[in-house]
């Protein structure tokens, strides 16, 4: 798709040409796509593809040479990370990010701040308008984490948890914002099969609420749970379309296995791939030995 045919409509992004460079090294080269409100979007490719840089660049964290990002209908400059709940956007991290000497439900409303109303002076003299505010932060927090089954570990601390409900609390802390747009950067890590399959439910129930973009390594979660996929390789887009589109499509089979392994088959890009559900590479499956795709059969 071209550029001049990605228009960011009343709730959707889109990003247009951008380049990014560390050094001699182009990080992304060109990159244009678009996420429409209420779609699901992988963002998948092989290890220094880009993905991260992509996330980083939408949230003010890396300044790009060239290319702009649009946003509901506007241009993204120089957007700070302090400033994206107040545009709708939230974020989630590889890891979990949580502060560890905050309770479970002070993490969460650390996500709901852009809903206080009341200033500092309040907060300091006590005053009952901030009182109130305090209470109606609480309540959002408590709501989010009872929707993601985490309400019974509330007053805990973080460490204490294990690493799985960690990552359902990071969540609740980005859902707590009640975003439009939803950055979710690898959140299938360190989660085994069955807890995969319950994060791919819940994703699939944010369709049409929020527009999401998933950056992610397991492909079970991808191709169930997403709308449409952009694929990237050395910082290029180098497919765009469907799940099934993806699932075919020569420049990514031959990215992910090369030339060889890819006219062998199609790759798994599911659990049984190998560790962490990431699409077996040439080395890793055997010369002229290509995987299957989860969920089809050998």
């Amino acid at each position: 798709m071209g550029d001049d045919a990605i228009v960011a409509r009343d709730g959707a992004f889109a990003a247009r040409s951008l380049t990014v460079r560390f050094g001699g090294i182009t990080a992304l080269d060109a990159v244009s796509f678009e996420l429409a409100g209420g779609e699901v979007l992988g963002v998948i490719g092989p290890n220094g593809a880009g993905k991260t840089t992509l996330f980083n660049v939408i949230c003010g964290f890396v300044q790009p040479e060239s290319g702009t990002l649009e946003w509901d209908g506007q241009t993204l400059a120089k957007v700070g990370a302090n400033r994206l709940a107040r545009l709708g956007i939230a974020r989630t991290l590889q890891g979990v990010g949580l502060f560890p000497r905050l309770t479970v439900l002070e993490n969460v409303m650390v996500g709901a701040q852009r809903f206080r109303r009341a200033g500092v002076a309040s907060a300091l003299l006590g005053l009952p308008r901030s009182d109130r505010d305090e209470r109606a932060l609480r309540e959002r927090a408590l709501a989010a984490l009872a929707d993601l089954g985490c309400e019974d570990v509330a007053a805990r601390l973080p460490p204490t948890l294990p690493y799985p409900v960690q990552k359902r609390v990071a969540l609740a802390r980005a859902l707590v914002c009640e975003p439009r747009l939803l950055l979710l950067d690898e959140p299938a890590g360190g989660l085994g099969a069955d807890e995969v399959r319950e994060l791919g439910e819940r994703i699939r129930a944010l369709r049409g609420s929020m527009a999401v973009m998933l950056v992610e390594h397991r492909m079970d979660l991808v191709m169930s749970a997403c709308d449409r996929v952009v694929v990237l390789d050395f910082g290029r887009v180098i497919a765009q379309g469907d799940p099934d589109a993806i699932k075919r499509d020569p420049g990514v089979l031959e990215a992910y296995l090369g030339r060889e392994a890819g006219e062998a088959g199609a790759p798994a890009w599911g659990s049984e791939a190998g560790e962490g559900g990431e699409p077996a590479r040439e080395s890793e499956a055997g010369e002229g030995v290509a995987p299957i795709w989860e969920g089809e059969d050998a």
